[in-house]
């Protein structure tokens, strides 16, 4: 399929800081190729969204587990801070409960919440907090926003001296998670076990309502207040276990030499998923056809064929 056109102030950047990219993100070259066809034109049209609004920008990119948004969030802050823009990434991952927290909802409510991922597993007040301040929403004297910081290894947040200081407000500011944009399910759609982890683990359903409330009272407030979305859509959830085994082993990379009790085996990921395979297929069930921009991946994780609409999901106002 053909690409999307690429006109504009945004260029692709220098040889230096392409190499300095791909090596920071332990990618081939090939990345680059890519993100010329597909990515620079979503990153143009971030930068004339921006234009044409005197307030800061949210923009929510959304993919399963391995589908490469991090690196796309990366990728789209790097060429637009190029371009004059201030721009920050933020993760939904960040936010994650302290694993104490998250053994208190186990011990309270149900076995299952003490694994992280799912709606209920964040602290959507410190994520609004933050997002609020960092769009220049927040307290106007705060000019100092603290991003937190999330160790996967250690399955636990950081402490609060190892968080991201960012001047605020900035111009862009790039949202990414797994479950940016899902929509709550109706009692009927739940009340069907989608893979062994519900049926065995959550034969009542309670976690699965627990989530599914999180997600209709927590989020959707959050998802209403993006003004541009993108989605990275893979080609089915039977990819998210190879591309999630992939940044397993990429993660452990990184940590070689370190103690990193949160890292897991390929039988713990297997398992790991089923959290996450509900949520996962609506998202690739209905955002395709809501997002501002869809690019459909291959098994490959490379872009298939992209997708444009007008409309944001979730919040119900037009996107251009």
């Amino acid at each position: 399929m053909v690409a999307p056109s690429l006109t504009g102030p945004v260029q692709m950047p220098g040889t230096a800081q392409c190499t300095e990219f791909l090596e920071q993100h332990r990618l081939s070259a090939h990345y680059l190729d890519e993100a010329r066809r597909w990515f620079m034109p979503l990153a143009q049209a971030i930068w004339r969204r921006r234009q044409q609004q005197d307030k800061p920008l949210l923009v929510a990119l959304n993919g399963c587990q391995g589908s490469g948004k991090s690196t796309l969030a990366a990728w789209l802050c790097s060429v637009l801070q190029s371009a004059g823009l201030t721009t920050v990434t933020v993760s939904l991952d960040d936010f994650y409960l302290t694993h104490a927290q998250r053994q208190t909802l186990a011990d309270g409510i149900h076995p299952l919440l003490a694994t992280r991922g799912v709606p209920g597993s964040h602290d959507t007040s410190l994520m609004e907090t933050t997002l609020r301040g960092l769009l220049g929403r927040g307290d106007p004297q705060e000019r100092t926003v603290l991003v937190p910081f999330f160790d996967k290894s250690r399955d636990d947040r950081t402490e609060s001296e190892h968080w991201h200081r960012i001047g605020a407000p900035v111009d862009v500011v790039i949202w990414e998670g797994w479950c940016l944009g899902a929509s709550a399910q109706s009692a009927q759609a739940l009340a069907v076990p989608v893979n062994d982890l519900e049926a065995h683990e959550d034969p009542q359903g309670v976690w699965r309502h627990y989530v599914n409330r999180a997600l209709a009272m927590d989020y959707q407030p959050l998802f209403k207040q993006v003004d541009y979305w993108a989605m990275l859509s893979a080609p089915g959830f039977e990819a998210v276990y190879r591309w999630r085994l992939e940044q397993e082993q990429k993660l452990a990379q990184q940590v070689r030499g370190q103690s990193a009790p949160g890292l897991m085996s390929a039988a713990d990921i297997q398992r790991f998923i089923g959290f996450y395979q509900r949520l996962t297929e609506v998202c690739l069930d209905t955002l395709p056809k809501r997002v501002d921009w869809c690019f459909r991946l291959a098994e490959t994780r490379q872009v298939q064929s992209f997708s444009q609409h007008t409309r944001s999901p979730c919040s119900g106002k037009g996107s251009h």
